[in-house]
């Protein structure tokens, strides 16, 4: 009797993680990093000095992934959606008739 040996693959529901980042941070930061390729580009096309131009890709570069790694940290896989989510919502619902309520009641 030949017996198979099937592999389990542990973890198939686990978000992507990348050296602390999870799931949508990932392409946060390959987003940004994209932008700041752009940026140093238009301006060394520019002409702009390099004496200008490094420190300030350097220091924008640097602000993303504290931001990244903040965000990554404080709200995990899904809590920034939630987080937008939630502050969209209003803080109540003002109706000016009562008909609405009364139109609930009268259906089968």
């Amino acid at each position: 009797m030949a017996t198979s040996i099937y592999q389990i693959n542990k973890g198939v529901s686990k978000p992507i993680e990348f050296k602390g980042l999870k799931a949508q941070y990932i392409a946060y930061l390959a987003i940004g990093l994209v932008l700041l390729l752009i940026t140093f580009a238009v301006l060394y096309i520019l002409e702009v000095s390099l004496w200008i131009v490094l420190p300030l890709i350097l220091g924008m570069g640097t602000g993303l992934f504290i931001t990244v790694n903040y965000l990554s940290r404080r709200f995990g896989e899904h809590g920034l959606q939630k987080f937008i989510a939630k502050r969209n919502l209003p803080d109540h619902l003002k109706f000016r008739s009562r008909r609405l309520f009364i139109q609930l009641k009268k259906r089968p």
